[in-house]
């Protein structure tokens, strides 16, 4: 098969003529003119939000957007910068997730590959607080409140303070031990994650896991951000040999108190005031379900291909 050239030069012209359209109407002469569509060469077209334009070129490789506030410059995937002049915010991601900067107002946070990172800003007190991240090896945070200084070398030793998802973290040679703090409850670990104690408002607990474990707490009260007092139900849970049987008393103290046990695979059974479920050879075998709250019976045999449910509530 032979190649007419007559016939290329005329599509090679009209790939240079298209070319030529999209870098017009990216060169800044053309800025205010919107409305542009030259399929995913180039398009162009106002804001919604607010005055200005957006233009793409070659799909989502190339955007460009300029607003009275926002302005914002990609060119995928190496590249995106943004900035926000009513917030004072800015973000830069260079072959994102590798590198990433984010700026709003006094706070920021800069990380390589969520290995590295630096993050600080005004506190609630208003004091400023830094804190360098070589993940998960070591951590430090300074500020001008001293109270709030920790440093933690893992695995040797250290302290951390609102981070990890705990309001404080104390460890000594861990997995030897480590203490941990969360909304009032403390948990010592004894060779994480094998054997702990837990103890808080109401609140007491071991386990030598995956062997055995029991845990109980009282229903007690707090107090919420508008100075009310709520209640906080109780629990009772134990296993013994994790996961194969489970026992857990959930909601007590509260208008349905949820009783729940699985011994795996033979059976897990659910009973509350408002809902009765029995699942035999679990999850696969027969489940029945009486569902009170909503007002329907439903039986799966075996669950989830066979089901049927008659009442009020659903039908199926």
């Amino acid at each position: 098969m032979r190649l007419r050239v007559p016939a290329v030069k005329k599509k090679l012209k009209k790939l240079v003529v298209c070319l030529c359209l999209a870098a017009l109407a990216a060169s800044p002469a053309t800025q205010a003119r919107a409305g542009l569509a030259l399929g995913p060469l180039c398009q162009r077209s106002t804001l919604v939000l607010e005055s200005g334009w957006r233009e793409e070129i070659l799909g989502p490789l190339y955007e460009h957007r300029q607003g009275e506030e926002t302005t914002l410059t990609a060119l995928r995937p190496l590249f995106s910068l943004s900035r926000n002049t009513g917030v004072d915010s800015a973000e830069l991601d260079l072959l994102y997730p590798v590198f990433t900067y984010d700026r709003f107002g006094r706070e920021y946070r800069v990380q390589l590959f969520q290995f590295l990172s630096l993050a600080g800003g005004a506190k609630q007190s208003g004091k400023q607080a830094d804190r360098f991240t070589l993940f998960p090896f070591y951590f430090q945070q300074r500020g001008g409140d001293p109270g709030d200084h920790y440093t933690a070398c893992l695995p040797f030793y250290g302290q951390l303070k609102n981070r990890l998802f705990r309001e404080e973290i104390f460890f000594v040679t861990f997995p030897a031990y480590m203490e941990t703090r969360r909304r009032g409850v403390v948990t010592e670990n004894y060779l994480f994650p094998v054997f702990h104690l837990r103890h808080g408002p109401g609140l007491s607990g071991w386990q030598i896991w995956p062997l055995t474990g029991f845990e109980t707490k009282q229903p007690t009260t707090v107090t919420n951000s508008f100075d009310e007092v709520t209640p906080v139900p109780g629990h009772q849970k134990q296993f013994v040999m994790w996961p194969l049987f489970t026992d857990a008393k959930t909601g007590i103290g509260s208008e349905n108190p949820v009783h729940q046990q699985v011994l795996f695979p033979l059976y897990a059974w659910e009973r509350s005031p408002q809902r009765d479920s029995t699942s035999y050879l679990w999850p696969l075998g027969l489940t029945v379900t009486d569902d009170r709250a909503q007002k329907y019976h439903e039986v799966s045999a075996p669950w989830p291909l066979i089901v049927f449910a008659r009442g009020k509530g659903k039908t199926m």
